[in-house]
């Protein structure tokens, strides 16, 4: 079975941090009834979906993916690089316990979830603005012992690495070249982001169906054409947060 971990959206949801993006007015209540939909989605692809309660002093924390990277072995609780997210972990931690082993990033270590992609064995942590390189030896120092390579990926001109690439496919990823270098991922498949879309390399593979923003139709298009099984959502108001269908879920078998 797979769990899927999510948070209601906050009622402060639109003071949100942006770091690449202008801010633009966010309709909390669209935003709630969007993030529901994204739930169902989840169900229908067969994880069991566990909400979180509302924080309503903590913006952010609807994007739950940046608190915890969880494996087979274990979870990883980090330490987000936006120190106003910092308080947003506890919970997580705390949920996931019954679940896995917890091991905290320390300082001076700074990661965000929406910075890891995983392929495999292989783990590509990005390098943003979020993430740093304390961080990552710690996660390969807790990772190496069950056979994990974790990797250093630079990141330009995004928040976090899967804002530019995300795995679409058992060996194909959704890339924007801009923003990472493809050769970083050695021999995969890369499908590209249609160029009018810059921010649609965000989607979220669930049991071999694409869970992807209904907002990028060219890249969506793209992603068909190729043979990629898609479920659409909405997130129009995610990504005015600077948000994608990623961040909303922590994903893991029970």
């Amino acid at each position: 079975m797979w769990i899927a971990l999510t948070r209601e959206v906050s009622p402060a949801f639109d003071q949100c941090e942006l770091t690449h993006l202008e801010r633009q007015p966010i309709d909390v209540r669209l935003a709630q009834t969007q993030h529901h939909a994204y739930e169902n989605c989840l169900s229908q692809l067969g994880c069991a979906v566990y909400r979180l309660p509302a924080e309503p002093d903590l913006p952010d924390s609807v994007f739950v993916e940046d608190t915890a990277v969880v494996v087979e072995e274990l979870a990883i609780i980090t330490r987000p690089g936006a120190e106003s997210r910092r308080l947003e972990t506890a919970s997580m931690a705390k949920t996931l316990s019954p679940y896995r082993k917890p091991v905290r990033i320390q300082a001076p270590g700074t990661l965000d979830g929406g910075d890891v992609l995983r392929v495999g064995r292989t783990i590509y942590v990005g390098s943003s603005s979020r993430s740093n390189p304390a961080a990552l030896e710690q996660m390969r120092s807790a990772l190496a012992p069950f056979g994990y390579t974790v990797q250093g990926v630079p990141v330009n001109g995004c928040l976090h690495l899967k804002s530019a690439v995300t795995r679409v496919g058992k060996d194909t990823l959704l890339i924007n070249r801009d923003w990472v270098e493809a050769s970083a991922f050695g021999d995969m498949k890369c499908i590209e982001v249609d160029e009018a879309e810059p921010s649609g390399g965000n989607g979220l593979l669930v049991n071999d169906v694409l869970i992807y923003p209904a907002n990028y139709p060219k890249t969506l298009s793209r992603l068909r054409t190729e043979g990629i099984a898609v479920k659409p959502v909405d997130v129009s108001e995610v990504i005015k947060a600077e948000g994608g269908v990623t961040c909303c879920s922590v994903i893991f078998s029970a």
